[in-house]
């Protein structure tokens, strides 16, 4: 958890800080793109922010474009989370989660086993990682939607107080 917690993080207004500023948070980290197919995940992924969000909860975006599937600026993925999906969870600059030049994030998270005992690198967007105020981390494929019943129920039975 140390390294979870020390990991930089730069944000899509350019402002730095780190991971432990969501700290004693339920964070759902999620590595999104604008033109995935999953795209429309950013509905529920914004749904979960407004119900949870004053609760003790966050969604943490962070853009990639490893799948090739994200626009080219930072100022363009803003916009067009805004305007498209309404987002109001904080997300990061583009960052890399896989591979030698991984987002010490990502180097992380990619350690956790999904429900089928299954760690490594990230498969597609939208990979999911619910990071819980214990540390520990439950890890979901891109297939599962934010708002299943096994992500909802882990985010409020770990909201703090």
């Amino acid at each position: 958890m140390t390294a979870l917690v020390d990991a930089p993080l730069t944000m899509l207004d350019g402002r730095e800080t780190s991971f432990a500023e969501f700290a004693g948070r339920v964070v759902l980290v999620v590595n999104v793109a604008s033109r995935c197919g999953l795209a429309p995940q950013y509905e529920q992924l914004e749904a979960l922010q407004r119900q949870y969000g004053d609760r003790g909860f966050t969604v943490l975006g962070v853009p990639s474009n490893q799948f090739l599937q994200e626009l080219s600026s930072e100022d363009k993925i803003a916009e067009y989370c805004s305007t498209t999906w309404g987002v109001t969870f904080p997300m990061t600059e583009k960052a890399k989660v896989n591979g030698k030049k991984r987002h010490p994030l990502y180097a992380e998270l990619v350690e956790t086993k999904d429900a089928h005992g299954l760690a490594g690198p990230i498969t597609w967007n939208f990979e999911k990682f619910l990071v819980l105020p214990s540390g520990k981390v439950h890890r979901f494929r891109p297939n599962v939607k934010p708002d299943a019943p096994e992500i909802v129920q882990l985010i409020e039975a770990n909201l703090p107080g």
